[in-house]
C-alpha cells in the first residue's frame, strides 16, 4: 500500500459560506511549479482575486467563462478523491489563466476533447499528475469522465501521450 501522498498544499473540505476567495479553501497552491509556471510572480495574487462559488449541486468544479470564477459543487469538495481534487484544481487554473487571457473556455464548435482550452488545461494536469508519481493507469483513471464517449475518450488519451490502458471498471470522480 502507498503511502499517503503529501501535495504540500491544503484542501479545507467544508466552509459553511457558498462564496469566499480561493486562498480560503486552498492554501500552498503559490508554490506548486504547475501554478508558477502559468501565473509566475503573479501566483498568490491572482490565487487571492479568485472567487469560489460553492453549489449544493451533483458534479464537479469549473471556471464559469464570463467571471472567471470557480464552481465547485459541494458534495465533491466534502468527498472527491483528493488527487483527484487536486488535479482538478491545476486544471480550473488554467481556465482561470485563459479567462484572463481573454480566452473563450467553452467554444462549442470543438468537441469537447478536441477543445484547444480543455486540452491544454488537460495537458497541465496529466503533467502535474506525473510530476507527484501517479502512474499511466491511475491518470487514465482520473481523465475518465462520464460524459465522454469511449472512442473520444480513446483520441482525448492519444491526443495527450498518455498510455492508453483501460480505467478501473468506470470508476467516476464523484
Amino acid at each position: 500500500m502507498k503511502p499517503a501522498l503529501d501535495l504540500h498544499v491544503k484542501i479545507k473540505r467544508e466552509l459553511p459560506e457558498d462564496t469566499c476567495m480561493f486562498v480560503d479553501l486552498f492554501t500552498g497552491f503559490d508554490k506548486v511549479g504547475a501554478v508558477r509556471k502559468q501565473f509566475g510572480g503573479k501566483s498568490l495574487g491572482v490565487l487571492r482575486k479568485t472567487r469560489i462559488h460553492l453549489v449544493d449541486s451533483k458534479g464537479y468544479l469549473r471556471v464559469d467563462n464570463d467571471t472567471g470564477d470557480f464552481i465547485i459543487c459541494r458534495p465533491y469538495l466534502r468527498s472527491g478523491d483528493e488527487k483527484h481534487f487536486y488535479l482538478d484544481l491545476i486544471h480550473e487554473l488554467t481556465h482561470v489563466k485563459q479567462h484572463l487571457e481573454g480566452r473563450e473556455l467553452y467554444d462549442r464548435t470543438y468537441a469537447y476533447v478536441d477543445r484547444p482550452t480543455e486540452i491544454e488545461a488537460y495537458a497541465v494536469a496529466v503533467g502535474e499528475a506525473r510530476r507527484i508519481g501517479m502512474t499511466e493507469e491511475e491518470i487514465v483513471d482520473y481523465l475518465k469522465v462520464e460524459w465522454v464517449s469511449q472512442s473520444d475518450f480513446k483520441r482525448m488519451l492519444k491526443t495527450l501521450g498518455v498510455a492508453q490502458e483501460k480505467p478501473k471498471s468506470g470508476k467516476k470522480r464523484s
